[in-house]
């Protein structure tokens, strides 16, 4: 297993700024209450976690979002599924401090919180751990030479084919042209996903459990079209 070393001094980073406007009183008083028992450490270089010891024993199956914004999609979902432990990653306190009031809010168990690059975790995690991966409304990175911080690449994808079981479904979101086009060269030039859908047109409805989130509203808003892609683990 690869050592999980620091992004910082010696991978691209896939985000700017950790965090924006100072957090308000209220928001500051439920991240100190609730994340010291939903965050997850990164794991020792080298070491392996199980993901299912983080939840109760009631979880059946694990998904992952990657950057998961202000959480209310994350948050849906994890109401929807109560017999599905929720992992999200997200680097930007301010996104934490809004999943964790959705999680007191709903009193949701079946939720845990990776503050930091998600590439610290994923060496750690185990072969087919996980159900479904959702990358919604990534940063764009429109620009040619900032393409290597697209979360969606070689190096991410190769990750994510070792740890999804065959059949688990990875979701990707974005209103962007730049990063659709992206979407659609990468994940057709990997052997180990497959698209669930027969044209781009396919793409431009949501799932039937999608969940809304204030990003895509915004966008729809302001003229964009969302895109919404479905790809999944190929058996072998």
């Amino acid at each position: 297993m690869q050592p999980i070393n620091n992004p910082s001094e010696h991978r691209v980073l896939y985000y700017g700024r950790r965090k924006g406007k100072p957090l308000t009183a209220a928001r500051q008083d439920v991240v100190e209450r609730l994340l010291p028992r939903l965050k997850i450490n990164a794991p020792p270089s080298g070491s392996t976690l199980d993901p299912q010891s983080l939840f109760p024993e009631s979880i059946k199956e694990i998904w992952l979002e990657v950057g998961f914004g202000g959480g209310e999609h994350l948050a849906a979902h994890a109401e929807t599924n109560p017999t599905v432990g929720i992992i999200g990653a997200e680097v930007f306190l301010n996104g934490v401090a809004s999943l964790a009031r959705h999680i007191e809010q709903k009193s949701l168990g079946n939720v845990r919180i990776f503050n930091d690059d998600v590439r610290f975790l994923l060496p750690a995690l185990p072969d087919q751990c996980l159900s479904r991966v959702f990358v919604m409304f990534p940063d764009p990175w429109p620009k040619a030479r900032h393409a290597k911080r697209r979360f969606i690449g070689p190096e991410n994808l190769k990750s994510l084919a070792r740890l999804m079981r065959a059949g688990a479904e990875l979701r990707v979101a974005s209103d962007h042209p730049v990063y659709i086009q992206w979407v659609m060269e990468q994940m057709s030039a990997h052997p180990n996903f497959e698209w669930g859908a027969q044209g781009l047109k396919d793409c431009l409805n949501a799932s039937a459990d999608h969940a809304v989130t204030r990003y895509q509203l915004k966008a729809q808003k302001e003229g964009r079209k969302p895109h919404f892609f479905r790809f999944f683990r190929k058996v072998g």
